[in-house]
């Protein structure tokens, strides 16, 4: 079977970069240890091989079409797949053991989603929104709530969607239009429609549980009036029947990439029966929601550095198998031809690949550790870890969804001709990647939330604790002589930034909101640069304790010399991309606020 994923780099992540065991010292997963985790990890591989990864292509082939008749035919492996899923705690593993769960680490919990997400990507989609909509009801629900809808949620009965978007308000939620009319009863009656509403009703799942945002009759307008609704397809009466509640499907939308995972457009109340159910206090539904929006987007980025690494996997087979040409330095032509791998371009197109894919899942890895302590401490440890986290999100969204694109179309490059064929699956990566970016808001979305929001956020402390916490692996570093000018350059370009900001901050103190905005995206990608240099730094600080110390117990000493190849082709390939959007975001002319919009034809 081809390889999608590298186990073996999986295990350096969780053991020896963001080492887990540090997690079984807090009360929240004393139950575990290391090599529990790893057993629980590998078992998600097997799961992966035998009922996943057979099907990724053939789910392209047959996607999720809409019945006509309210409801979306999926490809019958996705009923399977959520059943067994459900069966190895794959849904609820990281619930709380009161909540029937077995209380994993996020580190161990989606390390087995990474696995899912290289190996079939569509199909975790399925089982991610179940996890995350039966969290925020263990969150903020009442014990009702939570007896009701969580177990068959976690035992893969019922499926979990978020509904937020609708036709006429995209991303903007301050301008939802679905209404909730209070009745005596005990319920809200609901009208309105929800858009890309990711696994909505479809065939694999016998309810669904419509996490839903809407406007009470009379609540403010803007955010301040938004609240979250538990709506399900079919309600629960006393007696044990199941009543229809008035959610019609209208569509599945059509999609270039990750074809079997329904995307559907919903349809409240029409026949004025629809019932909702208050979730919470009124008028906070967006910050309960943003709880499961933000693992989502943690989620989303990880789930693109893992389609970026299943492309990886794709091309590197491809490279160690294709002969094609000499390499420049022969002239025989009698010689036979060298493998691909041995040409130099190709080699560079690789290592960008590798460069991006495995920074990636290692920045996943560090947000998954840190949601871990926020939930394990706490106090002023907790508030620091939290800190960290929200600064890192954005950017764990964001990069891996951008750059993620790309090593997939260097991934297509690499095979030539071939990789635009369907006879490769690296067109179907590249053509399932591309929604990463637009998920869980868009990038443009996510940099405004990390220049506007999460830079400033406490008088700028999570960005100084990021600033530390690079700086602690630099300072390490620099005790390496192999690894010094490395350190050197990344503090470099740390000074870089602040400059950046410093320029920008005036804009701010003048009110020039939109002037200090207008490049947020340009400076997501310097900030993400830098990020993943972090990533880079500290894999191979890891890297050469391990050779110095001829400890090769889990890895090769070639796997380790092998980060700290990449990390040297990252510092000299990439990072150099970071300076390039310095100079663009302090040049002082601007050219994005335009109020003549003829000038665009």
């Amino acid at each position: 079977m081809a390889r999608y994923t590298s186990m073996e780099f999986l295990k350096y992540l969780v053991f020896e970069v963001h080492p887990i065991e540090i997690l079984f010292n807090y009360d929240r997963y004393k139950h575990l240890d290391n090599e529990q985790a790893w057993m629980i990890i590998e078992s998600a591989k097997l799961l992966a091989d035998q009922e996943m990864f057979p099907y990724f292509k053939e789910m392209d082939q047959t996607p999720a079409t809409y019945d006509g008749k309210g409801g979306v035919r999926t490809h019958p492996q996705i009923k399977r797949i959520i059943q067994l899923a459900a069966e190895q705690n794959w849904i609820g593993g990281a619930a709380k053991f009161e909540h029937g769960g077995m209380q994993l680490p996020e580190m161990i919990f989606n390390s087995a989603h990474h696995i899912f997400q290289s190996a079939n990507n569509s199909t975790q989609g399925y089982l991610g929104l179940s996890t995350g909509s039966a969290d925020l009801i263990t969150s903020f629900g009442n014990a009702e709530q939570i007896a009701t809808y969580v177990p068959p949620i976690y035992e893969g009965r019922w499926q979990g969607t978020m509904a937020l978007t609708e036709p006429q308000a995209g991303s903007s939620l301050s301008d939802i239009v679905t209404s909730a009319a209070e009745t005596n009863q005990g319920y809200y009656k609901i009208k309105g429609q929800k858009i890309f509403i990711s696994g909505g009703q479809h065939d694999g799942v016998d309810n669904f549980v419509h996490l839903t945002l809407a406007r009470i009759e009379g609540a403010p307008v803007g955010v301040k009036g938004i609240s979250l609704f538990i709506i399900p397809k079919y309600t629960p009466e006393v007696d044990g029947s199941m009543r229809y509640n008035d959610v019609y499907c209208a569509g599945d939308f059509q999609k270039m990439g990750q074809r079997v995972y329904a995307t559907t457009h919903l349809s409240f109340g029409d026949n004025d029966d629809c019932r909702g159910f208050l979730v919470g206090e009124p008028n906070k539904g967006l910050t309960y929601m943003f709880q499961m929006m933000n693992g989502a987007r943690i989620s989303v980025g990880q789930c693109a550095a893992s389609v970026a690494m299943a492309a990886y996997q794709a091309s590197l087979q491809y490279c160690m198998e294709r002969p094609q040409g000499r390499t420049a330095g022969e002239k025989d032509p009698s010689k036979p031809p060298t493998l691909i791998i041995n040409h130099a371009d190709v080699q560079r197109m690789l290592q960008t690949q590798k460069a991006i894919a495995e920074g990636s899942l290692s920045l996943a890895m560090e947000c998954n550790k840190l949601y871990d302590l926020v939930h394990a401490s706490e106090g002023e440890e907790k508030d620091t870890h939290l800190l960290l986290l929200e600064i890192l999100t954005p950017i764990v969204k964001t990069y891996p969804s951008e750059q993620g694109s790309r090593a997939a179309s260097l991934a297509i490059q690499t095979l030539g001709g071939y990789g635009f064929t369907t006879d490769f699956p690296v067109q179907q990566l590249y053509r399932d990647l591309k929604i990463m970016s637009l998920y869980e808001g868009t990038t443009g979305i996510q940099s405004l939330d990390l220049l506007g929001r999460k830079v400033t956020i406490n008088n700028g402390k999570a960005l100084q604790l990021l600033l530390a916490a690079i700086n602690e692996t630099i300072d390490k570093a620099k005790l390496n002589v192999e690894l010094k000018a490395s350190a050197d350059r990344l503090s470099k370009e740390l000074n870089d930034m602040k400059k950046v900001l410093l320029h920008l901050n005036q804009y701010a103190i003048k009110g020039e909101i939109e002037r200090y905005l207008s490049d947020a995206t340009v400076f997501m990608e310097m900030a993400s640069y830098l990020v993943i240099a972090w990533q880079w730094l500290k894999m191979a600080n890891v890297a050469k304790e391990k050779i110095e110390a001829e400890d090769f117990k889990t890895n090769s000493k070639s796997f380790y010399e092998g980060k700290i190849h990449t990390m040297h082709f990252y510092f000299k390939y990439e990072l150099p991309h970071a300076a390039a959007c310095a100079e663009t975001l302090i040049n002082t002319s601007t050219l994005t606020n335009l109020q003549n919009l003829e000038m665009f034809f």
